[in-house]
């Protein structure tokens, strides 16, 4: 029985069919090899989309490198060719032109009549010498006043974040504010000023009748508005001064005071360089403090025009006059000192950076 079963059931040396799971058929779609192969081919696409989406990324991000810093800066560029480079340039084009303020558009072409008229100009002579005069005046007590303030400040004292924040209330107070105060304290009859003078037994001073008084109290004004500007720029300066320069200083004996002559003032003459060009344009384009000074008598700078600035002529030529064309020629003067002022600046730099 056996024996007949087992003849009975075909061999596969006989031409049997394997079984239907057998790994040799052809038919069969669920055996390991195929589903490696459908991986595989499942798995090409996916990795060249994310290929692709890599270069993308990477693109975008070279693109974000490179132009975003343009794109940050640009309002800067947008608003100041606006209001900046397009006003310095038409301001040029209408000094070569004779042109009123009430008729902007009619222009006579004169070329350089507008500057060599400044020349023989009295009125021009006399506000530069008054911006010259009134700037040095203010910029050097007032300097010199802001590197002792300093100083003071740079030692430990107590609340000297309140003395910091007191020293810059003045430049944050309105011009107009502080001038129209000024011009109570500088008052000839009932002015504080005047009555100090007179407890020590001095008349009455003329503020702004007279020439050097006048000045003088304008002076005061840029004077008592800047110096704690100043002061914390100095401050700031101090503070990057390393502190082994002070105590060699100290170990050779040298005191408070010849440590501030040989160690700080060395040290801040970069800064005390940078505060000067920008005393010295502030200076050059001084006009609030004028014009608020000489009460209601306009842009004439007092009677005999003894205070008056090249800002104020400059506006009094433009907006009381109405010649736009000579109020051109003034503003492209100072622009042309300003620019002497600013390589004048970068010379001295230069000499210092050598020196150093």
């Amino acid at each position: 029985m056996a024996s007949d079963a087992r003849a009975a059931a075909p061999s596969e040396e006989e031409g049997a069919a394997p079984a239907p799971d057998s790994p040799a058929t052809g038919g069969g779609k669920t055996g390991p090899d195929h589903d490696t192969y459908r991986d595989g081919h499942q798995q090409q696409p996916d990795d060249a989309r994310e290929e692709r989406r890599r270069e993308r990324r990477s693109r975008r991000y070279r693109r974000d490198v490179r132009w975003s810093p343009y794109a940050f800066i640009a309002p800067f560029f947008v608003f100041f060719m606006a209001f900046g480079l397009f006003p310095l340039l038409y301001t040029g084009w209408a000094s070569l032109h004779r042109v009123e303020l009430t008729a902007p558009t009619d222009m006579e072409w004169v070329g350089l009549r507008n500057f060599s008229r400044l020349l023989s100009d009295e009125f021009f002579w006399n506000a530069l010498q008054n911006t010259v005069t009134i700037g040095l005046i203010s910029t050097i007590p007032q300097l010199l006043i802001a590197l002792g303030i300093a100083h003071l400040l740079n030692y430990r004292l107590r609340g000297s974040m309140f003395f910091r924040v007191a020293v810059l209330t003045p430049y944050a107070t309105s011009v107009a504010a502080a001038t129209l105060v000024f011009v109570l304290l500088f008052g000839r009859d009932y002015g504080m000023i005047n009555w100090l003078l007179g407890q020590i037994g001095i008349g009455a001073v003329d503020w702004q009748n007279g020439t050097w008084t006048s000045q003088l109290a304008v002076s005061t004004i840029v004077i008592w508005r800047w110096t704690g500007y100043n002061a914390l720029i100095y401050l700031a300066a101090m503070q990057a001064i390393p502190n082994d320069l002070y105590e060699s200083a100290a170990l050779d004996g040298a005191s408070r005071w010849q440590q501030f002559i040989h160690v700080t003032v060395p040290s801040l003459r970069p800064t005390i360089l940078f505060t000067c060009v920008v005393s010295t344009i502030g200076a050059t384009q001084l006009f609030g403090e004028p014009l608020l000074f000489n009460g209601g008598a306009g842009a004439t700078g007092g009677a005999s025009h003894q205070f008056q600035t090249l800002g104020l002529y400059l506006y009094e030529q433009g907006w009381v006059n109405l010649h736009l064309g000579r109020a051109s020629a003034i503003a492209w003067t100072m622009f042309l000192i300003l620019l002497i002022i600013g390589a004048v600046n970068w010379v001295i730099g230069r000499r210092l950076r050598k020196s150093a």
